[in-house]
Order: C-alpha cells, then structure tokens, then sequence
C-alpha cells in the first residue's frame, strides 16, 4: 500500500518521501522519484543501552527531517512507525494519519497500560487512522482502552497491476494455487491438510512464498507422502500466470488485516475459497456469490469446499465471473482519490 501510494502520487507531480526507521531493501518496485530515507543503519545487539539509543536516534531524526522538508502531511503503516510519527509530527505540529493494516490484537491491543496511554492520545490526535477492513475498527473498539476513538476511516487495499498472463503452462498439471509468506499465520499447514483429503487425484498443489515455515511445511507434505503432488516452489515474479492458470486459489490464513493475494486471485477471475479469519475476507467475499467462505480453521470444511468447487463447473463459472468485479471496486483509480481527499482535506 505504501509503495503503491509513493509511486502514484510521484506520478501525479508531488515531492514524495519514503521513510524507514532501520536499513532495509524495499520489497517493491520504488520510483526513481521517490526519495528514501533510512532513520537507522543496521542495528546492533539489541540491549537495554542499544535500544535507548536507537529511541533517541529516531526521534531526532524523524523530527529533523520533518522540520526541514515541512511536509503537507505524515502518513504512517504499522503500529511503531505510527507512535514514532505521532511523537514527532504533534511536537512540531505536523498533520499526520495513522494507518493500522494487520490483526490489532497481535500489536496495539497487546500493548500494557503504558504504551496504551501514549497509542490511544495520538491515534486520537492523528486526522484518521485508516483501516483497509472494518474488522480491524472493531477490533480495536472492542479494547476498553481505545473505545473512544471515532476517527477511523476505511480505505480499501489497491489491487497490483500485474502484467499480462502468459499462455505458457507453469504446471505440468492442473493446480490448486496458495500464495502468501510462509508463516504460522499464513495457516499454509491448513492448506496442505485439507488438500490431503481431497477426492481428485489429478491436480496438484503449489505454494507460491517463502519463509520461515518451509522446513515445517516441507516435513508435512513428506510425512503425507505427497511430494509429487503438493509442492513449495518459493516466491515468483509471474504470480500473474499462476493466478490465471490456477483451478483454484485458497487463502487458509489464520489472520489477516486484508488479504492482497485474494483479490489478486479474484480480478484473475480464479475461484477462490477463503476461511473466514480475522480480518478482510468476509468483506471481500459474498458466499457462494463471488468466492467461497468457509468457518476459519476448518480443516474438514476446507476439504469439502475443495472437492465441491472442483465438481461443480456451473458454480466456479458464476464465482469466477462475479469476482472479476473487484477489479473496478479495488482499482487504483477508484483508491488513490479516497487516501488524496484525505489528505487534502486534513491539511
């Protein structure tokens, strides 16, 4: 979102800045125009002293930048860059807009009393705090510490614009499709389960990701005895075949904040199966309409769902039509005047 954010308004003519608290690659494409700033180099060990530092360096950093370039406005992803922008932009009185983009209750509603505090006063000050599914609102809402924060504003995730599909086979096979990082959340364990039991013995599995779960999830589908049929083929640069070739795709996760690779699947006109996790999918999917929803960490369900999807052509027809329609009610160029009007207004 934020890179897709940065390059977009770096299109339209505006000066863009692109702020990291540590080192890091970016993990998308940034514009040439786009400038990028690194509060922090490569940390050190993380001790007590090391720690206080980096506070420090941060703060002052962050601060000094945003005095010298006088921004129109500060807007923050993820909940520590949103306390450190909050910090900086209401000491020198900078317009700045939180954005809170995964499962609150994994961050800010984990938080003790304290850092609770010092969240809720500057999410109150922030001019929204921008959500991409109402999940997230009334998850944070529910907190007892956060009940009254009422300037929540929901702006959904732009969908990426992936180049064309090739007509190449990517798979020797037709195949079931899973694509997301490979971590306990990403619920992947679910995915290779479920397709254990399934009826057809002529499609295969793919996984697109890589991460920390791979041995894991490579030991799962050895002990299964499914090493021809299930496969973890790492990260690749043409999703877009994948997504168009597909059968199906299956978002299994456990948590999510909205789920990118859903609607990527869904503007490929791929019929997806989701489980109903925390949070985006039961926004995004109308069961049995545009994609099938399915009680989360359902295993068994999930396996049912496969099969009757597999066998029911009329129904991956209708859902795979349906679907197609995220691509006007997520596009870029119905998003990016939400996040400008936004900002504009709040100036």
């Amino acid at each position: 979102m934020l890179s897709i954010l940065a390059n977009e308004f770096s299109k339209q003519g505006l000066s863009v800045f692109i702020v990291c608290l540590n080192e890091a690659e970016p993990g998308y494409q940034i514009s040439s125009h786009v400038k990028m700033i690194n509060l922090l180099e490569k940390r050190e060990n993380e001790n007590i002293f090391n720690r206080i530092k980096y506070a420090l360096l941060i703060f002052l950093r962050l601060s000094n930048l945003l005095i010298k370039e006088k921004p129109t406005c500060v807007i923050s992803f993820m909940t520590t860059a949103n306390l450190w922008t909050g910090l900086a932009c209401s000491l020198i009185k900078t317009p700045f807009i939180v954005s809170e983009r995964t499962t609150p209750d994994h961050t800010i509603n984990s938080f003790n009393f304290f850092l609770k505090r010092i969240s809720y006063i500057i999410y109150k000050k922030s001019k929204a705090i921008v959500i991409p599914a109402k999940g997230i609102e009334d998850c944070i809402r529910n907190h007892k510490s956060f009940k009254r924060l009422n300037n929540f504003k929901i702006i959904r995730n732009p969908l990426h614009v992936f180049k064309s599909p090739s007509v190449k086979p990517v798979n020797t096979k037709k195949f079931i499709l899973g694509v997301g990082r490979l971590s306990y959340i990403k619920g992947f364990d679910q995915l290779i389960e479920a397709y254990s039991n399934i009826k057809a013995d002529d499609i295969d599995l793919l996984i697109v990701g890589g991460g920390s779960e791979y041995e894991n999830l490579s030991n799962q589908i050895e002990k299964l005895g499914m090493q021809k049929r299930a496969k973890l083929i790492g990260p690749k640069d043409n999703l877009q075949d994948y997504y168009n070739q597909a059968e199906l795709f299956v978002l299994p996760s456990r948590n999510e904040g909205y789920p990118n690779a859903l609607i990527e699947a869904m503007s490929f006109g791929c019929p997806c199966i989701a489980m109903d996790c925390e949070f985006g999918p039961t926004e995004i999917i109308e069961n049995e309409a545009n994609g099938i929803l399915i009680e989360a960490n359902n295993t068994g369900k999930l396996t049912s769902a496969m099969d009757n999807l597999l066998a029911d052509e009329s129904l991956r027809v209708k859902i795979a039509s349906n679907a197609q329609l995220i691509t006007q009610i997520n596009s870029i160029e119905n998003i990016l005047p939400k996040w400008k009007d936004l900002i504009l207004h709040n100036a």
